[in-house]
């Protein structure tokens, strides 16, 4: 074989190589994409943001997203952020979602997992503390017997909170002096019911804000009387 039809040989089999190569990258591509669906446009900042402060303050920017991938309720339209506040601290190339909103206007539908229920409680807690998007660990004091005060019990522990407001001076009946707020907490269908047992017959329900990335466990369950104890 000649010089020259070696050197065409190898060229060929160079070209036929390549195009192999580039088809079963096109084939992977194609896998990937059928895999992450399709892209969708979600706001996401370019620089942090402090807690209450405008998400503008953020210069939010529409990026695409694998669907797959998107929070479901991130905001999609600039529109949305009129008049909205955040609830937490967001550092630069956080995606807004209305979880870390305070502005009903931003707000998108709830997403929620199979047996999850929102369960709207009035309770003691930190107005300043107790918003969208944080944590909070519940409280319950029971009622008493007539011969001894109830005991106060740790509930429920690590619960998102989807919504939260100042409580009106009339929300409820059975409440004591302090501030109290009006919260839709995520929950189990069982916690649910309980919630909803414990606001009609407890003596006082109180949320607890956790601090953010806070995630551990304590002692669910935990009850104290009067003897502190």
């Amino acid at each position: 074989m000649t010089p020259r039809r070696r050197a065409l040989l190898l060229l060929a089999l160079a070209l036929l190589l390549g195009t192999l190569a580039a088809m079963s990258m096109r084939r992977r591509e194609a896998a990937l994409e059928r895999a992450l669906g399709p892209n969708v446009l979600v706001l996401v900042t370019r620089a942090p943001i402090a807690a209450g402060a405008s998400p503008a303050v953020g210069r939010p920017l529409l990026r695409p997203l694998p669907r797959r991938y998107a929070p479901p309720d991130a905001v999609v339209s600039p529109t949305r952020l009129a008049g909205a506040r955040t609830a937490v601290p967001l550092p630069a190339g956080s995606i807004l979602t209305a979880s870390v909103l305070r502005s009903a206007g931003a707000a998108a539908e709830v997403a929620l997992g199979a047996g999850e229920r929102v369960a709207e409680v009035v309770a003691h807690g930190d107005p300043r503390a107790v918003l969208p998007g944080a944590r909070v660990d519940v409280l319950v004091t029971r009622e008493g017997d007539g011969s001894r005060v109830g005991a106060t019990v740790l509930a429920l522990e690590d619960v998102e909170v989807l919504a939260a407001r100042r409580a009106s001076a009339d929300a409820s009946a059975t409440a004591v002096d302090g501030a109290r707020v009006v919260a839709d907490l995520r929950v189990r269908v069982r916690d649910a019911v309980y919630l909803a047992a414990a606001q009609t017959f407890a003596q006082d329900i109180r949320l607890l804000a956790r601090a953010p990335g806070d995630r551990s466990s304590g002692r669910t369950g935990l009850a104290v009387d009067e003897r502190l104890r």
